[in-house]
């Protein structure tokens, strides 16, 4: 199977909801690595590295987010693959 790396910007009420805890939970199930953080104008940045197949599922999962959040935009950016993550983890 092909592995990506998806950088991701989410837009919408995704601070403070728990959106954070809620990305890496969802990357521990579908078995994808990375990091996500919140940005200082509102948004959420992530990056996601794994099989083709399952970075879809995450990217899928980011256009619902948590359950108390509010997902208004998704941007995507590919790029090149690196294996530099073990798990999900949470920066601050």
């Amino acid at each position: 199977m092909k592995k990506r790396r998806a950088h991701v910007w989410i837009t919408g009420r995704v601070q403070g909801v728990f959106f954070r805890a809620y990305t890496r939970d969802a990357a521990e199930l579908i078995g994808v690595t990375g990091r996500v953080r919140n940005l200082p104008d509102g948004r959420v940045e992530a990056v996601f590295e794994g099989e083709s197949d399952k970075i879809d599922k995450m990217l899928e999962w980011c256009h619902e987010g948590s359950p108390i959040s509010r997902v208004d935009e998704v941007e995507v950016l590919e790029e090149v693959y690196t294996g530099e993550f073990d798990r999900l983890l949470i920066e601050h």
